[in-house]
């Protein structure tokens, strides 16, 4: 990004906007609040998972139609929130429906194998490449797999990620993620910080982050930690998009860090579970025309049904071949979950329907970027596939510390207020995107772009 004279934002008319949104919000889903009462009765904080967590309370939805959810109080929302990017089908999609429906009525669960699953494996290996697979239940199951795999095959214990990446809830990579920006430190010395209680300092301590798109700090904490003998037997990264907001790969940076990683006979692990079936057929793979060793998939795959899978060459993946890794999980590869994957992959996610997303994306990307410019806001759109946000931040973010240093919290809290008051039902959190769904319209869009135009109004008026 260039250098811009940005509009300099009134803190005080953003506090009273606020204040005035929370209100409105508030008042709208008092239904929420009752279920909420009721709900810290029995359910922890009153939420399936901490992510769910909102003050005063979350919004608890009841259905889901195509690009639309409905919350407990009756209101009608575009979602752009899609399960955390799982919905890409949209909501209750026909196709995956009947291919669930009707394997009901022949069992719902075996612990054995099924010619879905067979079928699955064979499209995913034919968009991404890679000729073996495994299935789990969750990203972070996938995740943490792919990370046992990739330490028997190499005999080695030491992790490498990004410094504020996310790849799951298990102890191993709940490392160096919300950070406060006083505390990252030296970048070519990033310390591996425990994500929240109960993640022994032991732990985390196996797993060593690097900043993104710096492929200079890598090689050189590689280099570092072969010399003290802890040479890692992976690098764990999502490849198409840092998850804080949108954050892209700089050009060549991909690339140098297989060439870095074969250079070492490091295993490239590409956690596709955010970007896998959502930017591309074959994800970030197929886009950017990677090689990985092994791929985490989740979120999109089970089109709404708890899914997850691990894929990756003959060499990465012959340690589960010959049975010394034990690649376990009584629900892996259960009929309702590889019904509804393969009706996901075969009839729903196409060409056509890629086409769509794209053409989605590219006008809403289009449509923000006006909006910035007519009232001269301090950020910038940026997108891929399906997915995509407003960073507000003067200057381009490349990793987690020009994130942090950057990205205007407030402004982002009071984006997801406008949007969620005018039937716009978001993310939550700053880190978070838009995913769009092949159901949603340039109609729907259009709105998104009116809702962030009334914001960028009246923030600047």
């Amino acid at each position: 990004m260039s250098a811009t004279s940005y509009a300099t934002i009134d803190r005080s008319r953003l506090a009273e906007l606020t204040a005035r949104e929370e209100t409105h919000l508030n008042a709208e889903t008092k239904g929420s609040g009752r279920m909420f009462e009721r709900a810290q009765k029995s359910l922890s904080s009153g939420v399936a998972s901490s992510y769910q967590l909102r003050d005063p309370w979350p919004i608890y939805l009841e259905r889901g139609e195509g690009a639309y959810v409905w919350d407990v109080d009756g209101n009608r929302m575009i979602d752009y929130h899609n399960g955390f990017g799982s919905m890409v089908q949209g909501h209750a999609h026909p196709a995956i429906t009947k291919a669930v429906t009707e394997r009901i009525s022949k069992g719902t669960h075996f612990a054995a194998p099924t010619e879905d699953a067979v079928v699955v494996a064979e499209e995913l290996q034919r968009r991404w490449g890679l000729p073996l697979w495994r299935y789990v239940n969750s990203g972070s199951e996938a995740t943490m797999d792919a990370i046992r795999i990739a330490r028997a095959h190499t005999g080695r214990d030491t992790i490498m990620k990004i410094f504020g990446s996310y790849h799951g809830h298990h102890d191993y990579v709940m490392v160096s993620i919300g950070v406060p920006y006083g505390q990252i430190g030296d970048r070519d010395n990033l310390a591996s910080l425990p994500y929240g209680e109960g993640i022994p300092q032991s732990v985390a301590n196996m797993t060593v982050p690097v900043p993104f798109n710096d492929i200079d700090a890598m090689e050189s904490r590689i280099l570092r930690l072969i010399r003290e003998d802890r040479k890692p037997a992976c690098v764990i990264m999502e490849a198409a998009m840092m998850n804080l907001g949108v954050i892209l790969p700089e050009p060549g940076y991909l690339e140098a860090v297989r060439e870095l990683t074969r250079q070492h006979g490091i295993l490239l692990i590409v956690d596709e579970v955010k970007t896998g079936i959502c930017i591309a057929p074959g994800g970030a793979t197929s886009k950017y025309g990677l090689e990985p060793d092994l791929v985490t998939l989740a979120k999109a795959l089970g089109g709404g049904l708890p899914s997850g899978a691990i894929g990756g060459t003959e060499e990465a993946l012959s340690t589960v071949t010959n049975g010394k890794v034990y690649q376990v999980g009584t629900y892996n590869g259960n009929p309702l979950v590889m019904a509804a994957a393969r009706a996901n992959l075969l009839e729903v996610m196409t060409a056509d329907a890629y086409a769509h997303l794209d053409a989605l994306n590219e006008h809403l990307l289009k449509g923000c970027e006006a909006v910035i410019a007519r009232y001269n806001l301090p950020g910038y759109a940026v997108g891929i596939g399906s997915k995509g946000c407003v960073t507000f931040s003067p200057s381009k973010v490349v990793d987690y510390e020009s994130f942090k240093a950057n990205q205007d919290g407030e402004v982002s809290d009071l984006a997801w207020l406008y949007n969620m008051n005018r039937g716009i039902f978001m993310t939550p959190g700053r880190e978070e995107e838009w995913t769009l769904s092949i159901t949603h319209t340039l109609e729907d869009c259009d709105q998104f772009i009116r809702v962030f135009d009334e914001m960028a109004r009246d923030l600047t008026s």
